[in-house]
Parts: C-alpha cells; sequence; structure tokens
C-alpha cells in the first residue's frame, strides 16, 4: 500500500506504473472520495467537538435549561451517529480502491506487457551436450523409482507426486545446503506455520490479483501459504525495530501449495508444476536505503546456490506486467531444464520497499521518528524443480544419474542407479 500523500503529489505517475502492469486503477476517482473523505472527516470532529462541549455545558445548566440541552443533545447525537455511518462507508471504499493499486515499479525495471519483455542480464554455467536422446525427469525418475506420481494420483489426484528413496534424500540435502549458506551470510532459520488469516495474506499483497491460486479453508477462515514468505512477513505486523537491529533476516522452509489453475502441456508433466511443494525462502526487514544492497545480496546467494550444485542457468530482471503486485523489482534465476530443452524459473528474488510494511504497519525507529521498513524476499531452492534440473542434467547414458560433489557431503551416495 502507497502513503496517500505520495498518491496525491504523484497522481499521474501511479496511474502511469499502475497501467504499465497492465493494471486498471482509477486513480482520479480515488482522490475524489479522499476529498469526500477528509470532507467527512473534518464534519465529524467538528460536531464531536460541538457534542463535547454540549455535554459540560448540560452539567452546569440548570434544570430547565438543561431538559432544553438534552433534547439538542439528542439531534447532536443523531447527526454525528450519521456521519459516522457515511464516514465508514466512504472510508471502505478508499481503503479498498488503495488496495487496488500495485507498487510502483523502479525506473530500471523494462516496461511491457509479459515474459517476452523480460531483461535476461546474464547465463552462466554450460549446458549439458549430451551423445544420445535425453530424457525427461519423469521418466528417468520412474525407472530408477524415486519418483512416483501414478500411485500420488491413486492417493491425492493430479498434481502431486512421491519423491522417494534417494531423491527423497536429495530433498534433505538441498535444504541443508541451502540453511548452512545463508546462515553464514546473517539469516536466521525458521519453520513457518503453514496457514495464516485472510488479513495476513492481504496485507502481503496477494488477493487483489492471483487469489484464485491459493487455497482457502472456508470452515476455518485460512489460507494455506503459497509460500513461507506470506508468513514470514506477518511476523512482525504491528511491531516496531531499532535502527541498530536491521537487518532482520530469515530463512525459512516450510510445505507450499498452489492450485496452479492454468497450467498445461509439459508444465503438468511429473513434479515440475505441483499443487503441494517444498521451498527454502529467504526474508529480510531492512532499511529503506539498504534494500537495493540487500536485493543484490539475495541474488548472490541464489547464484552461489546454484554455482555449488552446478546447473546451468540464467539472470532475468521481470518486466512491469510479470511483477507481482507487491515488488518494485525482481530478478527470476531461470535453470536449463533438458527435459523442456529451455530455461525455466527456479527461482525468485524481490524488493517490495515500503509496500507491505505499511499494510502490516512494520516499523522501525530512528531517533524520535517512526518510519515503515522495507520488505524483501527470494527463493534458496523451489525443492521439486531443483531436483527436476538435477535428474534431467545430471543424467548418463545408462540411465544413471551422477549427484554434483557439493550435495555428496549430505548425501551416502554419489550416484543414483
Amino acid at each position: 500500500m502507497h502513503d496517500i500523500n505520495f498518491i496525491r503529489e504523484n497522481h499521474k505517475k501511479v496511474a502511469q506504473g499502475s497501467k504499465d502492469r497492465g493494471i486498471e486503477v482509477d486513480v482520479e476517482k480515488l482522490l475524489k472520495i479522499d476529498k469526500e473523505r477528509l470532507s467527512l472527516l473534518s464534519k465529524l470532529e467538528e460536531i464531536r467537538a460541538k457534542r463535547n462541549k454540549a455535554s459540560k455545558e448540560i452539567a452546569r445548566a440548570s434544570k430547565e435549561e438543561r431538559e432544553k440541552m438534552i433534547k439538542e443533545m439528542h439531534k447532536i447525537k443523531e447527526e454525528c451517529e450519521k456521519l459516522e455511518e457515511e464516514f465508514k462507508k466512504k472510508d471502505e471504499k478508499f481503503n479498498s480502491l488503495m488496495r487496488e493499486i500495485p507498487n510502483i515499479a523502479f525506473d530500471d525495471v523494462p516496461v511491457g506487457e509479459d515474459e517476452e519483455s523480460n531483461e535476461v542480464l546474464r547465463e552462466v554455467g554450460k549446458r549439458p551436450n549430451f551423445d544420445f536422446n535425453p530424457k525427461d525427469h519423469l521418466e528417468l525418475g520412474e525407472s530408477l523409482d524415486i519418483i512416483d506420481v501414478k500411485r500420488a494420483s491413486k492417493t491425492s489426484g493430479s498434481r502431486f507426486g512421491f519423491l522417494k528413496g534417494k531423491a527423497a534424500l536429495i530433498q534433505f540435502a538441498l535444504i541443508n545446503l541451502a540453511m548452512e549458506t545463508a546462515i553464514e551470510k546473517g539469516f536466521s532459520p525458521v519453520i513457518t506455520p503453514v496457514m495464516l488469516k485472510p488479513e495476513m495474506m492481504g496485507a502481503m499483497g496477494f488477493l487483489e490479483r492471483g487469489a484464485d491460486e491459493i487455497y482457502f479453508i472456508e470452515k476455518d477462515n485460512l489460507y494455506l501459504a503459497g509460500t513461507s514468505e506470506q508468513v514470514i512477513g506477518p511476523m512482525h505486523a504491528k511491531e516496531t525495530f531499532e535502527k541498530e537491529d536491521l537487518p532482520k533476516r530469515y530463512i525459512g522452509y516450510s510445505t507450499c501449495f498452489r492450485r496452479e489453475a492454468g497450467s498445461y502441456g509439459k508444465d503438468t508433466r511429473g513434479l515440475f508444476r505441483l499443487h503441494q511443494f517444498d521451498k527454502v525462502e529467504m526474508f529480510s526487514f531492512t532499511l529503506p536505503e539498504k534494500s537495493k544492497e540487500e536485493h543484490q545480496l539475495m541474488l548472490s546467494i541464489q547464484e552461489e546456490l546454484m554455482k555449488k550444485i552446478e546447473l546451468p542457468y540464467r539472470v532475468v530482471k521481470l518486466c512491469t506486467g510479470d511483477l507481482g503486485d507487491s515488488s518494485a523489482k525482481t530478478f527470476d534465476i531461470e535453470t536449463w531444464m533438458p527435459g523442456q530443452n529451455r530455461y525455466r524459473e527456479t527461482h525468485s528474488t524481490s524488493n517490495c520497499t515500503d509496500f507491505q510494511a505499511r499494510r502490516l504497519n512494520i516499523r522501525y525507529r530512528e531517533d524520535r521518528n517512526l518510519n515503515f521498513l522495507h520488505t524483501l524476499n527470494g527463493t534458496a531452492f523451489a525443492i521439486g524443480r531443483i531436483v527436476v534440473a538435477l535428474i534431467e542434467n545430471n543424467q548418463r547414458k545408462d540411465g544413471s544419474i551422477k549427484i554434483p560433489s557439493e550435495l555428496t557431503g549430505y548425501l551416502p551416495f554419489k550416484e543414483i542407479k
């Protein structure tokens, strides 16, 4: 959410920034309602002052005067209640429109409607050059009995999978590698809940658009988390940090849930796009002047992890139309997937500036002033997709899988065969 003063002073920039994302927001209507709301608030404060003054005068008045003044007081009370109801409705409309406005992208974010306008910054690592026809991860996984989607379909339906045997151990190896790497950089490990309240999911900026991708348990009035960042951010809702205590960094692990309603084709084959998956996620609360630096730190950790597990990847700066509502700038890491013969997204890191902090009311104290801090998030590993990439990129002609040397320190084997 933005500061209304910023919108008043930069309404054309806000309107254009929303349009650049492909989101139509009626900023003029918002400003009109804002004026009406402020006018009602002024009248309300005036009549409340009048009511308070009358209450004091009644206490000092004679019996005859008091009866007359009490009748007048009832009129003031009725008028006050009417204004309060009008203000409440106007304020609800105001807040609803405020929540429709996405974050404003940084100036260096390319303007575009979709991924075709994303900017590839660099390609790192060598793609495998097989002297045989490579298989995809599902064919390999089934032949090695380490992936089972058929039985998962029997137990749970489509878009679920069992990781078995050595593949299951690889998951724990990836978690340990990500945790240790991030802890060395000052991140504190946390295992998060996988359910959260609607007001917290909304405050993180996930409900205005894309809510149909999120599982909601109506009976309990709780959402299932699509990523641990959705839970880590609200950990400190309505709290104030001391300036010297920032940055506050977390590395969270959780199971995640997503409908993936619009997916089709190869995306629905195997483990690439499931309804349930596991992630290791970084999250930072930081000073505004340090958030761009923190963003680069997260990206550097992601690249360090990718180099450790020896996967070819590229770094992409997302265009305006590909950004999430809360993000002012996002980098994706796309990993080479031989089974699809193309790069696919496996990591994302976003600078959300003060957008989420305002909704969550998270501040920091500098001298005697309270200011909103900045929040950032970044994937360490989306486990399922990384398992897919590891299997496909490290396959051998005989159908076995070589394990990258950095992972073998966490495993009792060096290959899967």
